[in-house]
């Protein structure tokens, strides 16, 4: 999520129904069980379902490579934490 996270950076994130368009959210990986990725929110597909777009295109995955996700199990970002503080 370069340049908005950095590699090792922190970050707190809760529990909420309240879902919009360019949120950063901490979503499961569709493709990779018990692996957890942070993505901004891009369209809305469904009820449930959300495309997720990376800040940086050329690098690492999105919906692009593995589709909508559900974000009924997935967490907003509410604070980053600095990386000098890590």
């Amino acid at each position: 999520m370069e340049p908005t996270l950095t590699d090792g950076q922190g970050l707190i994130a809760i529990r909420s129904t309240v879902i919009r368009r360019g949120q950063l959210r901490v979503v499961q990986h569709p493709e990779r069980p018990n692996f957890w990725i942070v993505k901004r929110l891009g369209n809305r597909v469904d009820q449930h379902r959300w495309m997720l777009t990376a800040d940086n295109a050329d690098f690492g995955q999105d919906s692009r490579h593995f589709g909508p996700v559900d974000l009924s199990d997935s967490w907003r970002v509410v604070l980053k934490i600095p990386l000098r503080w890590m």
